[in-house]
């Protein structure tokens, strides 16, 4: 019971932090009511282990109940908040954020055979220039830009946006200029200096404490994953390296995976920090790992590649260690289990794991059989599982930005919604997945944009996403009755 109550704790801190993050800047509605809604099925679920025992599942009709209760209640309440937040800004009185000799300055920014600008559009939170284009898109992205910067320095950030009425301009006030000012400030006081900045974005010393945290946790959490308990670990130490099978697997795919976006996102001159770990007391040992990039995405090509660098990297290296893991692993009687079950894994819900574990194990699963897998495959499997997660093309998770970057942020938004439902239909038939349900809904669908987000990608890259988002298929969709009686299973 101490674990459930571990887990509801960081439970909590993580959807305080999600609420305040992706949910309190979209809506008026006060994030503490989304926070208790969200917390409702867990405060549920703990009253019921409680009274019941740990041991006690709650009837999975109470469980779809809670969710769906908290789900659509936090949907109707963003839905109402926003419409609230909407007739509050139509009463703005839009101001003109330039004079007239400026306005004449930005009008002459745009070259009538580059783009041909027809008007101007005030709003409170943008200057929005409106025209045709009358060249290709990067070359009048580049060029509209740099007229810009000439003529206003930073004054402004350029976008560069697709819409209904055909592509247009919009000059938002720079947020970083703030910063700026206040950085040049310590700079000539001499309280910052530039190694100072480069320590601030990096802070290489906590990147590693995170690391070695995580790898303690992930270390322990192993231990059990292996079959031996914590009390026996707090008495005989030697049984430590038992875990490392499972931590090194598991630390070496989601180090991997956010590697591949931070060298990505390095290349593209934008400014990330390191990775970071999360580790966790109990379970998996680990919430995951992330970086945050701080400076603006330029174009759709390098929202792209920094997207996809990371489910690559990192499932180029589970598929051997999920291999490595399966063959090292053994076959038991099947029993009807869950997705989470390690002793009893039924590999048949997933194609790619079907035959990835008959390639691994071969004749010896057959029909009626299931995996206990061996922990190094248990860092494997997690490690499918996170790359599945991250190619749902959702908002701000890498196949959002994928399908963003292919075909831009309104057909984005449509798949996203679509993707959306039909997690939640798949969850139905194994409530397993009903916390990727709940957090995909609560996920903006809108993804942020880059600066030029007209600009298409290239044949090579569209196939390449249209690749990724195939894998996805292959792992959540099942083994199909003709593929599973030719395999023998």
């Amino acid at each position: 019971m101490l674990d459930w109550i571990i887990f509801l704790t960081l439970l909590g801190i993580f959807t305080q932090y999600l609420v305040k993050r992706h949910i309190a800047t979209v809506t008026t509605t006060p994030a503490s009511i989304f926070w208790w809604i969200l917390m409702l099925p867990a405060f549920v679920l703990t009253g019921w282990f409680g009274v019941m025992g740990i041991r006690t599942p709650p009837p999975t009709p109470m469980v779809l109940i809670l969710f769906t209760f908290s789900l659509f209640s936090s949907l109707w309440l963003m839905g109402r908040g926003r419409i609230e937040a909407k007739s509050k800004l139509a009463q703005l009185t839009p101001t003109n954020p330039i004079n007239d000799q400026e306005e004449t300055t930005l009008r002459n920014c745009f070259p009538w055979a580059i783009y041909y600008l027809e008007h101007l559009d005030y709003k409170p939170q943008a200057i929005l220039c409106r025209g045709r284009l009358r060249t290709n898109s990067e070359e009048a992205y580049k060029t509209i830009k740099k007229n810009i910067e000439q003529a206003f320095q930073e004054r402004f950030l350029v976008l560069f946006q697709d819409s209904t009425r055909g592509p247009f301009f919009a000059l938002v006030p720079n947020p970083l200029l703030t910063q700026q000012d206040e950085k040049q400030q310590l700079y000539r006081s001499s309280l910052l200096t530039q190694q100072d900045e480069k320590q601030e974005l990096y802070r290489p010393f906590f990147a590693l404490f995170l690391l070695l945290l995580t790898l303690l946790t992930t270390t322990v959490a192993g231990v059990e994953i292996s079959g031996a308990n914590i009390k026996d670990l707090e008495n005989n130490l030697a049984l430590f390296p038992q875990g490392l099978p499972y931590s090194l697997g598991l630390m070496a795919i989601l180090g991997t995976h956010e590697l591949g976006h931070y060298f990505t996102a390095i290349r593209y001159k934008i400014k990330t920090t390191l990775p970071y770990f999360i580790p966790i007391p109990l379970f998996l040992g680990t919430f995951g790992a992330f970086i945050q990039m701080r400076s603006f995405i330029p174009n759709r090509r390098a929202l792209f590649d920094v997207s996809i660098a990371g489910p690559i990297a990192g499932f180029v290296i589970t598929i051997p260690i999920l291999l490595w893991g399966l063959s090292l692993s053994s076959v038991v009687e099947f029993t009807k289990s869950s997705i989470l079950d390690f002793k009893a894994l039924d590999p048949r819900f997933s194609l790619l794991l079907c035959l990835l574990s008959k390639a691994a194990l071969g004749s010896a699963l057959t029909t009626g059989k299931a995996i206990a897998l061996h922990p190094l495959a248990v860092a494997g499997y997690i490690g499918l599982m996170i790359t599945a997660l991250n190619l749902l093309p959702v908002g701000q998770l890498d196949g959002g930005h994928i399908v963003h970057a292919m075909y831009g942020q309104r057909t984005a938004a449509i798949v996203g919604r679509i993707t959306r439902f039909l997690i939640f239909l798949l969850a139905v038939g194994r409530p397993e997945l009903i916390l990727w349900a709940i957090l995909l809904f609560l996920f903006p669908i809108v993804d942020q944009p880059a600066l030029n987000d007209v600009s298409e990608l290239n044949n090579w890259r569209d196939f390449l996403g249209l690749t990724s988002l195939a894998l996805l298929m292959t792992i959540l969709l099942p083994v199909p009755g003709v593929v599973t009686q030719w395999l023998g299973i």
